[in-house]
C-alpha cells in the first residue's frame, strides 16, 4: 500500500469477523514491530501473543469489551525497564516511547496485510500482568487485537495542523 493511503487508511477498529488469523501474518506484524528505532537500540520490548481461546478468555477479563473479545488474536506488549535507556540528565526512562514507536509499526503492518486493530491502553494492569505472568520490571503497555474486520474507516477529525505547529519557539495560540 502506498503510504500516505495506508497512514490515512488506519483506524481504531471496534468490530471484528470470526476470520482466524494465520501465524505467519501474525509473524509478519511482529517483524515489522522488531525492526522499530529504540532509544540507544536498547529494544526493551518484549511482546506476549495470545491465540488459544482458553488464554483469550484470561485476557479479556482485563478489558471486558464485547468487541474485544470478538478478535482471535491478542497481542500485548510490554516493556523491559531493566533494558530501557534512562536520559542521564532527569533519569527520563524512554521504554513507553519505545514501545509506542514499535506498535505504530505494527499497527500500520497490520493495515497493510488488511488486518484492524485497537490500541487499547484503559486494561487492568494487575490483572494483565498476572495473566501474562509478568516480573516487576516488565510493564504492560497495551494489548493490541489484531484481525479481519468489515467496518470502514470514519472521517477522520483532526485538529488545524496551524494550531499545533510553532516555528522556532513555542507560542500560545
Amino acid at each position: 500500500m502506498e503510504f500516505d493511503q495506508l497512514i490515512n487508511s488506519r483506524f481504531s477498529v471496534r468490530s471484528y469477523t470470526n476470520q482466524p488469523v494465520d501465524r505467519e501474518t501474525i509473524l509478519e506484524v511482529l517483524k515489522a514491530a522488531h525492526i522499530a528505532p529504540s532509544a540507544h537500540n536498547y529494544q526493551p520490548w518484549e511482546f506476549v501473543v495470545i491465540t488459544s481461546p482458553e488464554n483469550l478468555e484470561e485476557i479479556h477479563a482485563a478489558y471486558p469489551r464485547s468487541w474485544f473479545k470478538q478478535a482471535p488474536v491478542c497481542i500485548a506488549v510490554c516493556t523491559d525497564h531493566n533494558r530501557s535507556w534512562k536520559r542521564a540528565e532527569d533519569n527520563k526512562d524512554l521504554a513507553d516511547v519505545d514501545a509506542a514507536i514499535a506498535i505504530d509499526h505494527l499497527v500500520l503492518k497490520a493495515t497493510d496485510l488488511g488486518l484492524g486493530t485497537c490500541w487499547v491502553c484503559h486494561f487492568d494492569v494487575g490483572l494483565t500482568r498476572k495473566v501474562l505472568n509478568l516480573p516487576d520490571h516488565v510493564e504492560p503497555i497495551a494489548l493490541i487485537p489484531p484481525g479481519y474486520t468489515t467496518a470502514q474507516a470514519p472521517a477522520k477529525s483532526r485538529k488545524p495542523l496551524a494550531d499545533m505547529v510553532h516555528w522556532e519557539k513555542f507560542t500560545n495560540s
